[in-house]
């Protein structure tokens, strides 16, 4: 795989399926050579929109396609764990959207799996492969504002979305932490690793998801972080971080940043801003070129998106979840020896 075009199968046909497809048939190495969904009508029309060579009515009939080197999942998160684990045991690699999945247990039982495989298994956290956030990452673990004491971040949509949408659905996974409150977890975990202790609040829905989540999580050094997600009010989606000699202020968009401001002690304020080179703020481009780098230098995972690191956050998403009394109908259902349909 050093010379040759890497060959993506795309699994499901919905939103973000799109959005990554568009930005994948840019790249000049990459080559989307399959697409899958449960309906065959909507693979045909997703294989027609991009000018993919095959469409699949099933998720078995990619899995099983040889000539694929990577899938890229993109279903709802509670369905990731079938979906990942399909094309895992027939010997694809794979990249996961996140939330990785319904909880910290399929996410080990996936890790589990491509780490026995020896397949490429990666978390499709965006935000990580960003050049930005890179550099932010960078200037962090160099010391330019010293130990870090405070991160604050948070990710709120308007809505307001009816009970009939996915993100009020139990059975999707819904409510705000899994699809929105990922992101200020991710972030604060790039930053600082897995919290030694966590408390949190939400206001749940009649259905019994969150509609919005707060969290503080803290560790032994004596930082805390501040998370915030909902799907009832659109917040900034700003984060900031703040260290013993200085700040990092990311504003709207702090998960695909396009500027940033350092604040050191004694320096003036210095803004930071994206590379024109590396495209639109919102491209998915950069996770597609890691996954890509890292299967032609033979890598089963990212050091941009270490399956530890996806572990963790799936960790802290569950405690969270234990905490404000969010349980989906599949983990009942689990937890009672019921296999779920």
């Amino acid at each position: 795989m050093t010379e040759q075009k890497v060959r993506w199968g795309i699994l499901a046909t919905g939103g973000i399926a799109a959005t990554f497809t568009a930005d994948l048939v840019d790249l000049p190495d990459a080559e989307v050579v399959a697409v899958a969904s449960r309906s065959q009508a909507s693979a045909d029309a997703f294989a027609e929109r991009f000018g993919i060579g095959r469409a699949y009515g099933d998720w078995a009939s990619l899995a099983a396609d040889g000539d694929i080197d990577v899938v890229y999942v993109a279903t709802p998160h509670s369905a990731h764990r079938e979906a990942a684990g399909l094309c895992l045991e027939a010997g694809r690699n794979v990249l996961c959207e996140k939330a990785f999945t319904l909880n910290a247990r399929e996410a080990r039982e996936l890790v589990d799996l491509a780490r026995e495989r020896g397949s490429f298994l990666m978390e499709a956290m965006w935000t990580y492969c960003n050049p930005l956030v890179r550099r932010i990452k960078a200037l962090v673990d160099d010391g330019a504002i010293g130990e870090v004491r405070t991160v604050q971040a948070d990710f709120g949509l308007a809505g307001p979305f009816p009970a009939t949408h996915r993100l009020r659905d139990p059975q999707q996974g819904g409510g705000a932490l899994l699809d929105l409150g990922v992101y200020p977890v991710s972030f604060a975990q790039l930053l600082l690793g897995e919290p030694s202790d966590i408390t949190a609040r939400a206001v749940l829905s009649e259905e019994g998801v969150d509609l919005q989540t707060g969290a503080l999580l803290s560790w032994e050094s004596g930082a805390l972080a501040s998370v915030h997600c909902s799907i009832v009010g659109g917040t900034a989606n700003s984060a900031s971080i703040t260290g013993s000699h200085g700040r990092i202020d990311i504003p709207f968009g702090f998960f695909f940043p396009d500027h940033f401001v350092l604040h050191r002690d004694g320096r003036d304020p210095e803004t930071v801003t994206a590379d024109p080179a590396d495209g639109p703020r919102n491209t998915m481009r950069h996770e597609a070129v890691e996954v890509m780098r890292a299967l032609r230098a033979g890598e089963t995972e990212s050091p941009l998106v270490p399956l530890d690191g996806t572990l963790a956050v799936m960790r802290t998403l569950d405690t969270i979840r234990d905490r404000v009394g969010v349980r989906y109908p599949s983990e009942a259902a689990t937890a009672a020896g019921v296999t779920p349909a």
